[in-house]
């Protein structure tokens, strides 16, 4: 069956890994939209997404509109002539833009919808202790991830994997729904259902830095879960107060012992090779720690320069 005329749309490498899997299969790639080039870090150097790296390393046709309703932009996708449009780590489209294939557009969520709609499924689906998650192709229309549903398949969540880890299961398991729902589409041999709406859903919105604060006061596998929800990106933080110095500490990898004690909550124990934090029921060892103006690092090698008072604390 002849490949239809596919637009595909993204940014960041986990668009990626589905971008190259069709082109490498052969997909009819007519056009790929991504993000405008923008200044970023402290040089301002000008930032290009992977997404762009990639479609110009393979000579793709690349489109990087900074409005999608703007007249150009319209008539420019209009000219390619698309069956069909996939979406993967893309921005919110309008319905000129999503209505415009004869096929219809797509989008590759990293959740089993309709849980964990939002910005930030794969970082929820850790913080919240998921043991199971996945992904979902379906179609788009004018609610945010709320289209009928194309296509699913699931994961596991291991106890130890964080979102570093959670993530590069579903781009890899991702890249190969984008192909099975290409060709169901394309041989119309896909059955599109809409999404039940649960009793209890679970959302994923945008993570902001408050989210990202640890609260020590709570269970201690909540908080391990937290930690490795936040990692490797944003990261989970908190107030550091050592000696007569309070600062911002980001704990980036760590383990839980579930062991009694007497200590305060957030009371730091440290010898020349760990770091641990008194929680309820136990300690959250630090396995890698990055304290502001200093650069992420194991807790091993920063205990080599850096010294925790007695009464250093975690809050």
């Amino acid at each position: 069956m002849e490949s239809p005329r596919i637009v595909f749309m993204g940014t960041p490498d986990f668009a990626v890994a589905s971008l190259k899997a069709l082109v490498e299969k052969d997909y009819n790639i007519v056009g790929v939209i991504t993000a405008p080039d923008k200044p970023a870090g402290r040089g301002r150097k000008i930032n290009t997404s992977a997404v762009k790296k990639y479609a110009e390393s393979v000579d793709l046709n690349l489109l990087q509109p900074e409005k999608l309703r703007d007249e150009e932009f319209l008539e420019e996708l209009k000219s390619l002539n698309a069956d069909l449009q996939i979406v993967v780590a893309f921005r919110m489209l309008p319905k000129i833009v999503w209505d415009m294939p004869k096929l219809g557009t797509f989008n590759l969520h990293a959740s089993l919808l309709p849980q964990y709609r939002g910005a930030a499924p794969i970082n929820w689906a850790v913080i919240n202790g998921e043991t199971k998650t996945g992904v979902t192709t379906f179609l788009l229309n004018d609610k945010i991830d709320e289209g009928n549903i194309l296509l699913q398949k699931g994961i596991e969540i291991e106890i130890k994997d964080d979102v570093g880890v959670v993530h590069d299961k579903l781009m890899n398991v991702g890249t190969s729904l984008i192909i099975e729902t290409v060709d169901g589409l394309n041989s119309n041999t896909l059955n599109p259902t809409q999404q039940v709406e649960l009793n209890i859903l679970k959302p994923a919105p945008k993570i902001f830095k408050e989210d990202c604060r640890i609260d020590w006061n709570k269970d201690i596998t909540s908080i391990y879960n937290h930690i490795r929800g936040l990692s490797p990106f944003p990261g989970s933080w908190s107030k550091l107060t050592n000696g007569d110095v309070e600062t911002e500490a980001k704990i980036l990898k760590s383990n839980f012992v579930l062991e009694d004690h007497n200590l305060d909550i957030g009371t730091i124990v440290s010898d020349k090779k760990n770091i641990r934090i008194a929680v309820n029921k136990g300690f959250i060892d630090v396995l890698e720690l990055q304290i502001s103006g200093k650069k992420r690092m194991k807790n091993a090698d920063l205990l080599n320069g850096y010294k925790f008072d007695e009464n250093s604390k975690m809050h």
